[in-house]
């Protein structure tokens, strides 16, 4: 397990550095987001590294603080990487949420909590934030269009 919590910066910045020290595989995942054409890319899977790395464009509308519940994952690290408009993500530290919603989803790596996030971070274009397995987080809580790409980083031995 990865003993890290989330990191927020903007490219080429020490906060890359940093998450690349706790799973050097996000690496290639940041150079994937610094690639010419990023913005250009289609919606949808981009593989790096087949299923071990690999990358989401998306461009959504934010559905707002209510409707975004706090989600986690096992298995998998995100950089959730803002291209335009403004993603607000709640976070709380798993070991602080009480109230499962549901059963995990082992083949999507995805579980969610009907707690309440403690903190609302504004991820603006050009900034990223790295949840670790730690870290759960409630993406697209903005109430504007969002392009953005998630990044998505197996950790070892999963």
């Amino acid at each position: 397990m990865v003993d890290e919590s989330m990191i927020v910066g903007e490219l080429n910045t020490v906060e890359i550095r940093r998450a690349t020290q706790s799973l050097p595989a996000l690496q290639h995942g940041f150079e994937f987001l610094q690639r010419q054409g990023l913005a250009s890319l289609e919606d949808g899977r981009h593989d790096i590294d087949g299923d071990d790395l690999f990358a989401i464009v998306a461009r959504e509308h934010g559905r707002g603080q209510a409707a975004s519940p706090l989600e986690y994952h096992r298995k998998f690290v995100d950089i959730q990487y803002v291209i335009a408009g403004v993603d607000l993500i709640g976070w709380l530290p798993t070991n602080c949420c009480q109230r499962k919603r549901g059963e995990f989803d082992e083949g999507k790596d995805l579980g969610f909590f009907h707690d309440r996030p403690a903190t609302w971070l504004n991820i603006q274009p050009g900034t990223f934030a790295v949840f670790f397995p730690e870290d759960a987080h409630a993406p697209l809580a903005s109430n504007v269009p969002i392009h953005k790409v998630v990044v998505k980083a197996r950790l070892a031995g999963t």
